[in-house]
């Protein structure tokens, strides 16, 4: 059975294609436009979206060594993101389901990211962190398409937070692997202090970083330290509320997605956190299709139903459990 994934909730041109759960092809396009502005414009990347997502489209079902008309399945993201990148992915998927007679799935987004790190045989219910440039946020995967939010972000995400400390460090965008990077050339981390450290619950917080960030550029200390230090600090604030989260609901397994997912740093301060840790494979961090693929391939089998064609995309949806 083949799947076809489209993602363009933001500024990532994203189409997979997974063949009975295998991720045979991932093709991502990244908007460089956006490096200008220091962030992403909206109608910029909605317009690159229609550019680029045909010829995109075309060249997975080559590598495949398939034609439309062998598809089983077509998914896209529905939301959240922006709506008007949101609608040419959406828009376009649709219109292939509609014209081929496939079953179509309205995929959430974050549960693409979750179906991305989510090994096959893994049974709910486990803890699963999504960070990304546009979410932070930790849920209880009670069961497939059921989940409970346990914390979010009051501010910044992770991965914007990210973006903008490289921004402040005159570093390229995204900033995520720029931070990274230049952390590897520090001798020793500047000091950081931990955000809510003296919270009980499971919210995140990253704005308060970003202007420690500043503060200590202006006093002039090294850049490389300031971004290890940094980094450090986003990753333990992500560590304590995850293992706080995990005491409390005795949940010992843990998926970590989402474009921050991909910080090897990250991954080596979760490995030695006690739990049962997964990541997705590589290529499968950042908003991709096959992610959006392999989500709609789980509730295929499953037996959830398909989307109706008349279901519209939406820039705000909660990933809740119903």
């Amino acid at each position: 059975m083949w799947v076809l994934g489209v993602d363009t909730s933001c500024d990532d041109t994203g189409v997979g294609l997974v063949q009975d759960g295998r991720v045979v092809v991932n093709l991502v396009q990244s908007q460089t436009l956006h490096e200008a502005y220091g962030g992403v414009v909206p109608e910029l990347a909605s317009r690159e979206h229609l550019k680029v997502l045909p010829r995109l489209t075309q060249e997975a079902l080559r590598r495949a060594g398939i034609g439309p008309k062998d598809l089983d399945l077509i998914a896209a993201t529905r939301g959240p993101g922006l709506i008007g990148a949101l609608l040419v992915g959406y828009t376009f998927a649709k219109g292939l389901a509609w014209a081929l007679t496939r079953p179509f799935y309205a995929i959430h987004h974050l549960e693409g990211h979750i179906a991305a790190a989510w090994p096959e045989g893994l049974k709910p219910p486990f803890l699963a962190l999504v960070a990304s440039g546009g979410h932070t946020h930790l849920y209880e995967v009670l069961d497939l398409g059921r989940y409970r939010l346990l914390g979010a972000t009051r501010d910044d995400a992770a991965g914007e937070a990210f973006d903008k400390v490289a921004r402040l460090l005159g570093l390229g965008f995204p900033g995520g692997p720029e931070i990274e990077r230049l952390a590897k050339e520090a001798e020793e981390p500047v000091s950081f202090p931990l955000p809510l450290k003296d919270q009980e619950g499971y919210e995140f917080s990253f704005s308060g970083l970003k202007t420690k960030a500043l503060q200590l550029l202006e006093k002039g200390l090294p850049k490389p330290g300031l971004a290890r230090g940094f980094q450090e600090a986003a990753i333990g604030h992500l560590a304590q509320v995850v293992l706080r989260a995990a005491r409390d609901t005795g949940h010992r397994v843990l998926l970590v997605a989402g474009g921050v997912a991909a910080n090897q740093a990250l991954q080596a301060r979760f490995k030695e956190a006690g739990l049962e840790v997964h990541f997705p494979p590589k290529g499968l961090s950042q908003d991709n299709g096959a992610m959006i693929a392999l989500a709609a391939w789980r509730r295929f089998r499953a037996g959830l139903p398909p989307s109706p064609l008349s279901l519209g995309a939406t820039a705000y949806w909660p990933l809740e459990a119903p």
